[in-house]
């Protein structure tokens, strides 16, 4: 067995948990707002503002209000919140039931995002940490391919349409840059920032932003998110009928949206084959973690959820076929027990 159940204590903790978040999120009137609260003095009189920069880095003051009872208390439910972490303790419960949790360091890079607006805004947590976080959200603990070093974001691109006001706009280099983790964009030849970021001192802090293939494109700019995103092959499969759920740590929990699980599994079959000799290693985690996903559709009787996404992927042309293919069969000789035909039919 490629994974084990989460107990029903775990599974239960684990949807409160999200649900949790899920109300914390929509009823933080600040949300994507990252500043701080300022009394000025103005002509003998005391107002408070709420300060935060936008992309271009200016700063941006919110007038709240005349220093009065009312405003200092809101000013305080506010420094409360932030100081009390009301999700820390349902996150540790969660975790104390069996629940599998990020690293700290790279929760809290997932969680500054996500208060920057990057998720809302479209973006997808994407690699090992999406295949962590979709294991505690179908009730399981996997057995192979949890280990990452990296944490890994995608987003659509321009081929996203996302409700939001025209005028929002995210700042991803700033969230990063906030929590002072020494994250550096590798820069390119022609000196603008790339699509990764990474930390000299430390190997476990390792970031890439990935997009579906645009040609013509070494890189697609969002402006509006202050950020390059790396165009890659077949990425679009995982970046289809996306999900959402939760990832945490002791610090706390955030939403986050994710691919959904037969896609991802697909996906990792189709790309295999693109990975280069130098990365073998993570080749065949790709290979583990689809085995992993395709046995727990397979033994949930749910084996059409899978094939469906199959299907879609070899009938998207020869190239896409070949590819599935290849990665179908590297994975059966290390995952024999998943060869059931009513997952490839």
């Amino acid at each position: 067995m490629r994974f084990s159940s989460l107990s029903l204590s775990a599974q239960t903790a684990y949807s409160e948990l999200f649900s949790q978040a899920q109300t914390f999120e929509m009823t933080n009137a600040l949300a994507g707002l990252v500043g701080a609260f300022h009394k000025r003095e103005l002509k003998g009189r005391d107002y408070w503002y709420f300060g935060y920069r936008d992309i271009d880095r200016k700063l941006r003051m919110v007038y709240i209000g005349p220093d009065n009872p009312r405003v200092r208390a809101l000013v305080e439910k506010f420094e409360n919140a932030r100081k009390d972490k009301p999700l820390a303790p349902p996150a540790r419960m969660a975790m104390a039931a069996g629940c599998v949790p990020a690293a700290p360091k790279h929760f809290r890079i997932i969680k500054r995002l996500a208060d920057y607006g990057f998720f809302r805004a479209g973006g997808i947590l994407v690699g090992t940490h999406a295949f962590l976080a979709l294991g505690n959200m179908l009730g399981v603990r996997w057995q192979d391919g949890a280990a990452t070093l990296d944490v890994d974001f995608a987003h659509a691109g321009r081929n996203i349409s996302v409700a939001l006001p025209a005028n929002l706009r995210i700042d991803v280099h700033d969230a990063l840059e906030s929590l002072e983790m020494g994250l550096l964009p590798i820069v390119q030849f022609n000196g603008k920032a790339g699509a990764q970021y990474r930390n000299p001192q430390d190997q476990e802090l390792r970031l890439d932003f990935v997009t579906s293939k645009a040609r013509g494109h070494r890189f697609v700019v969002m402006k509006e998110l202050n950020l390059a995103l790396e165009p890659l092959k077949f990425m679009e499969f995982s970046l289809e009928q996306t999900t959402q759920g939760c990832v945490f740590s002791s610090l706390g929990a955030c939403v986050v949206n994710l691919p959904a699980p037969e896609r991802f599994a697909v996906h990792k079959l189709i790309v295999f084959g693109e990975r280069p000799v130098s990365e073998r290693a993570k080749a065949t985690k790709d290979l583990l973690q689809a085995a992993s996903i395709a046995s727990y559709f397979l033994a949930n009787g749910q084996a059409e959820v899978f094939n469906s996404a199959w299907r879609d992927a070899i009938g998207r042309g020869r190239g896409w076929r070949t590819r599935a293919e290849q990665g179908r069969k590297a994975m059966l000789r290390i995952a024999p027990d998943v060869a059931d035909e009513a997952l490839w039919a």
